[in-house]
């Protein structure tokens, strides 16, 4: 098991990572290419403390009550046990609690290595720079942009793709960039699932020299059982969990 107060530092870094912060400390929005809008309130938890975060629109006073209660909270480490303070917070943000669904969150090794037979190419790679080029000149397959990545501009560097002859089956790419960290992004089209890629590419891209002196992570709902199914083939350490309430 890790240093409870590293994992603490790390939960730090990871909000680092995931959002724009306020000189204040409030979230201004996501830290992702398309400029999300940042959820209302980030809770984050592990063995050593709590950590919460509140969206810089958010009334004063609100805004202190929410972290008045959310610091009253133990620490909380049991992602199937739903904090105690999320009730009250649901009621001052008027939010719906059932729509509310805690994430794991898993600390990825930099330089991983998991055995597979999968053909890889780094984003950063000639062959990486070719594929690219080919798919702006061809436009995305069908099956990509019915997954939502309808340009190259949606492949989110660094990242890494495990190929199918010269289609892509699986990527891992960086879902989040920040200055100390990297959230790792993975997407298996359906057709390729269950071969083992994720983890494959997921493995590679923590190698990726863009990353060498970022703290990585990999963060899933506690309802995603294949993404849980990866964090375990790859044997990642679990430092917490977190709950957005948007």
């Amino acid at each position: 098991m890790g240093n409870e107060s590293d994992d603490l530092r790390l939960l730090r870094v990871d909000i680092e990572t995931m959002f724009v912060m306020s000189a204040a400390g409030s979230i201004v929005r996501e830290n992702d290419p398309d400029r999300s809008s940042g959820p209302r309130l980030f809770f984050a938890g592990c063995a050593a403390g709590n950590l919460t975060r509140v969206r810089y629109d958010i009334y004063d006073q609100i805004a202190a009550n929410l972290l008045e209660v959310a610091a009253k909270e133990p620490p909380w480490c049991n992602p199937e046990v739903m904090p105690r303070c999320v009730g009250k917070i649901v009621e001052l943000l008027n939010a719906q609690r059932q729509a509310i669904a805690p994430a794991l969150i898993y600390k990825l090794p930099n330089g991983l290595s998991y055995e597979h037979d999968a053909a890889i190419v780094r984003g950063d790679s000639t062959d990486g720079r070719r594929l690219l080029a080919r798919l702006a000149e061809r436009g995305m397959p069908d099956y990509m942009v019915a997954a939502g990545f309808k340009s190259v501009a949606d492949l989110w560097e660094p990242w890494c793709a495990a190929l199918d002859g010269d289609d892509i089956a699986s990527m891992c790419y960086a879902a989040r960039l920040g200055d100390k960290g990297a959230e790792a992004g993975v997407y298996t089209f359906s057709q390729y699932r269950g071969r083992g890629l994720a983890a494959a590419v997921t493995a590679s891209w923590s190698s990726l020299p863009a990353l060498k002196d970022r703290a990585l992570f990999y963060s899933t709902s506690k309802t995603n059982r294949s993404s849980q199914r990866v964090a375990a083939r790859l044997a990642l350490r679990r430092i917490g969990a977190s709950l957005r309430i948007d």
